[in-house]
């Protein structure tokens, strides 16, 4: 348990550079105590006390403002920065390293049983907003953009931005800082632009056709 708690406070250090003292982030760090209300709720979940489960992530949702399932499986050295919004589901999977930015919520797409919330890689920057929803996987090392909706499994090592989620980035090829989750390529911007050159190039070849020709008349 004071295992857990360690390296719980040492991913706060690693991840947020605000992060000035250990007394500041064991009493200030909400997404710290999430964890920790997590990891007790979970153990209860697990020996069949669900109800008792229940409350205490109930309780630790109305102070927190983050909802995990006591159900759902956490690794080491999970960070929340800024937690405020986040929903984990029940069957949710989440590995060592992950960092998890406010308003994301890692939920299913219906009523459907057995494991139907996604499972997230190791070391995955998950940004501010996004929704993984599926029973799907989430590769090691990659980053989901912020308010990205990712609906279908996402390769180790990639990039994932837009609604829907696509890969724009995969295979070691990444966006600058790992943590630099708004420096992100934007797939429908790049497809506006194409278009744009597209038309442009139209209006150039309508404007010769409507040029004069010997005789003054235009071509046709």
């Amino acid at each position: 348990m004071f295992r857990h708690i360690r390296s719980d406070i040492n991913a706060v250090f690693e991840n947020d550079p605000a992060a000035h003292s250990r007394f500041e982030v064991i009493f200030t760090y909400s997404g710290l105590h999430a964890i920790w209300a997590h990891r007790i709720a979970n153990k209860l979940f697990r020996k069949g006390w669900f109800t008792f489960a229940r409350i205490i992530s109930q309780f630790s949702r109305f102070m927190t403002g983050i909802e995990i399932h006591p159900g759902a499986t956490i690794g080491e050295r999970l960070f929340i920065d800024h937690g405020m919004g986040i929903v984990i589901g029940e069957t949710c999977e989440i590995g060592d390293d992950v960092v998890i930015y406010q308003g994301v919520t890692l939920g299913g797409t219906g009523k459907e049983k057995g494991k139907r919330h996604p499972t997230i890689g190791n070391n995955v920057v998950i940004g501010s907003g996004a929704k993984v929803l599926g029973s799907f996987s989430v590769g090691d090392n990659s980053n989901i953009g912020s308010n990205a909706v990712v609906l279908r499994e996402v390769p180790d090592n990639c990039t994932v931005v837009g609604n829907p989620g696509r890969v724009v980035k995969r295979n070691g090829e990444r966006v600058g800082d790992r943590l630099d989750h708004k420096q992100l390529p934007d797939p429908v911007i790049e497809m506006f632009r194409e278009m744009h050159k597209e038309i442009e190039s139209l209006r150039a070849e309508v404007e010769k056709l409507r040029e004069p020709v010997a005789g003054g008349e235009t071509r046709s």
